[in-house]
């Protein structure tokens, strides 16, 4: 149990890295446009998202190779890939370099994103694995809030580009960490490897694994593996809807990430380091919708677990989906009007801190169905999700701007909320109802 633990927490630390860099630019936008002469808000948004993007790419092909290789491996060297890519940031000399290396280095982080899922999937057992996910949940949801904390006061007394400077050096020391602690956890990976082991220890080659097919090699694996994301995506509902739900919530995120330096500094004229500590908030949100949801999610399913005579489900992970679709959009009330009649500082971030434990408990309830649906396939049932929530990621801070000029932190907030109201009542409720129809009639599915 402390390797599984082990590997929770070395998973999580490297789920961290990279969304750390994928906001810690945001107080420092104002000085990367003065710096490279962007006048063009998109485009200087663009030079924050753009890492985004490449979450949506990254996944699809991380995600099949971790079952093809393991998982470790595959970690490993695209940590290293971010951590090059994340380092040429820092010594970019235009706008261009520095959205090609931010892109380049999103795609390695992306990684852990992909492939975090599988892990936990391999480690634990459903009434065991809600603590777990719970962890790993809160490191891309943590990280995008302290990020800014650090970026605020890294670029009011030094320069932007220690940013990346810094993020390099803790990603170093998470890759020491990973290469001496972290095992892999793949079964089929385990049991070649045990194969392999025997082959060679008694000359018997007819010794074969049960994952082992006569007619599997290299080139069919990768195929199949690499097309299972995007069948998962268009041929099962379950994913569909859990994927834009998702979606939503991360893009909702990330427009808040983009636009809390505009009002605090803009509107409630705080300094950059200052402004960037209200940041704060969304830590705590995500901290304590986290710690109350995680025990009480494995709770309840092993509660529903023993009234339903021993038997486990995917869907005993949706009634505690209910409160997390309440509280997204209550929270964006608060924080939009507050904002927009300028009351004291502290009510905004309280609005901010609700928005966030709705989020943090919506994607644990989310990750936590679609790892006990498809356990064996975890890893590409996460990615077919991560695809649709990064390109959300990338696309709501682009019309931001745009959305806050015409309609104001009040309105704009608003409409936002109704929007997260509509999707996300019927979601758990759909679910509760159809989800085991929907899982029997998948071949991927679990059961």
């Amino acid at each position: 149990m402390k390797r599984k633990w082990a590997a929770t927490f070395i998973v999580s630390a490297f789920t961290l890295v990279s969304p750390i860099s994928s906001s810690m630019i945001s107080p420092a936008l104002a000085s990367i446009s003065a710096e490279f002469g962007i006048t063009n808000q998109v485009e200087a948004q663009l030079t924050l998202s753009i890492f985004v993007l490449a979450y949506a790419i990254g996944p699809l092909f991380l995600g099949p190779l971790s079952e093809i290789y393991g998982r470790v491996i595959i970690l490993q060297l695209s940590n290293l890939f971010y951590l090059a890519w994340n380092l040429g940031c820092g010594f970019a000399q235009t706008s261009g370099q520095l959205m090609a290396f931010r892109f380049l280095s999103g795609l390695g982080g992306s990684a852990p994103l992909a492939i975090g899922g599988g892990v936990l999937s391999d480690c634990f057992f459903p009434e065991q694995r809600g603590r777990a996910i719970s962890i790993y949940s809160l490191a891309p949801l943590l990280g995008p809030a302290i990020g800014p904390i650090a970026g605020g006061f890294i670029s009011q007394n030094t320069t932007w580009r220690w940013c990346f400077y810094a993020t390099t050096i803790f990603t170093a020391l998470v890759q020491c960490f990973g290469f001496f602690f972290l095992q892999e956890t793949y079964a089929p990976k385990l049991l070649e490897w045990k194969r392999n082991k025997l082959r060679k220890e008694t000359g018997n080659m007819d010794l074969h694994t049960e994952f082992d097919s006569p007619d599997r090699t290299l080139a069919t694996t990768i195929s199949i593996a690499m097309k299972r994301p995007f069948k998962l995506l268009f041929t099962q509902p379950i994913v569909q809807v859990l994927a834009c739900y998702m979606a939503y919530l991360y893009g909702l995120m990330y427009l808040m990430l983009s636009t809390f330096p505009r009002l605090w500094v803009d509107i409630y004229g705080q300094s950059t380091g200052i402004g960037s500590l209200n940041f704060l908030s969304m830590g705590i949100g995500f901290f304590l919708g986290t710690q109350i949801t995680a025990p009480l999610n494995d709770a309840l399913y092993r509660h529903l677990k023993a009234r339903n005579h021993g038997i486990g489900k995917p869907e005993f992970r949706v009634p505690i989906m209910v409160p997390a679709s309440l509280l997204v959009p209550v929270g964006l009330f608060w924080y939009g009007w507050s904002a927009q009649a300028q009351i004291h500082w502290i009510m905004p971030n309280i609005g901010a801190a609700i928005f966030c434990a709705g989020v943090i408990v919506g994607f644990q309830c989310i990750q936590t169905y679609l790892v006990d649906s498809y356990t064996r396939y975890a890893a590409s049932a996460i990615a077919a999700a991560t695809v649709l929530r990064s390109l959300a990621g990338f696309g709501f801070p682009l019309f931001a701007p745009a959305m806050y000029d015409g309609l104001d932190f009040g309105w704009g907030n608003s409409v936002l909320g109704f929007v997260a109201l509509a999707l996300g009542v019927p979601a758990p409720v759909l679910l509760w109802r159809f989800g085991e129809r929907l899982r029997s009639q998948s071949r991927f599915a679990a059961g």
